[in-house]
């Protein structure tokens, strides 16, 4: 089987193809760009195709990050995934950030459980935790700085992501979200078709809502 992954979540717009039936990556392209994901994925994507020689209509699966993450990148990313395997008519599966976080630093420090964490601003971290096994040990969900800190005190593994320093102040080495295009692609081959369409992981509303009292009357 032929997987297709995407990742415009966050700074990264990255694309990969992967052949679970040999457990090998075909071709795996990355650049940081911030935004402009919309622009860019299909370049990206190309390149990927490119590389590994093979045609678009060879891909039997796309697997795409759903967040939590950029609230304009998610879309992208999921609009892009789902338009893809209406073409094609393959499966599109949705795989959370959390998850690729925690499972690669499931790979860093096997055997241990993991604790996703990303810095959501606003005194709100993001968080999800793991078992040494990757399965999930609860649901994805937005806490405050104290909150995350009391739960974190009693999780036995180790913790990854942006929020690492805020959960952990003596934490050194870099803590950004970022994590292969390739770990996307593998949990993608995993995952089951069945559980429906992706769709975007938004933990909280968009930063930008309408003014309340300039709405245009409607005729």
């Amino acid at each position: 089987m032929i997987i297709l992954a995407l990742d415009t979540a966050g700074v990264d717009c990255a694309a990969a193809l992967y052949d679970s039936g040999r457990k090998a990556m075909l071709g795996e392209a990355s650049d940081m760009i911030g935004k402009g994901h919309a622009e860019h994925l299909m370049g990206i994507i190309d390149r990927v195709l490119d590389q590994a020689g093979v045609a678009l209509s060879a891909v039997d699966r796309i697997a795409v990050t759903v967040g939590p993450g950029s609230f304009t990148g998610i879309r992208v990313g999921v609009a892009a995934a789902r338009g893809f395997a209406l073409s094609l008519g393959v499966p599109a599966v949705g795989i959370t950030t959390l998850a690729v976080m925690a499972e690669a630093q499931r790979l860093k420090t096997p055997g241990r459980a993991a604790l996703a964490a990303m810095d959501a601003k606003r005194n709100e971290i993001y968080l999800q935790a793991f078992d040494a096994e990757g399965n999930a040990l609860d649901e994805a969900r937005a806490l405050s700085i104290e909150e995350a800190l009391e739960f974190a005190a009693g999780f036995d593994g180790e913790i990854t992501g942006s929020a690492t320093p805020l959960l952990k102040p003596d934490a050194s080495g870099d803590h950004a979200n970022h994590f292969p295009i390739s770990i996307v692609a593998r949990l993608g081959a995993a995952a089951d078709p069945s559980s429906g369409k992706p769709k975007p992981l938004y933990l909280r509303g968009p930063d930008a809502k309408p003014q309340a009292g300039f709405a245009i009357e409607r005729v």
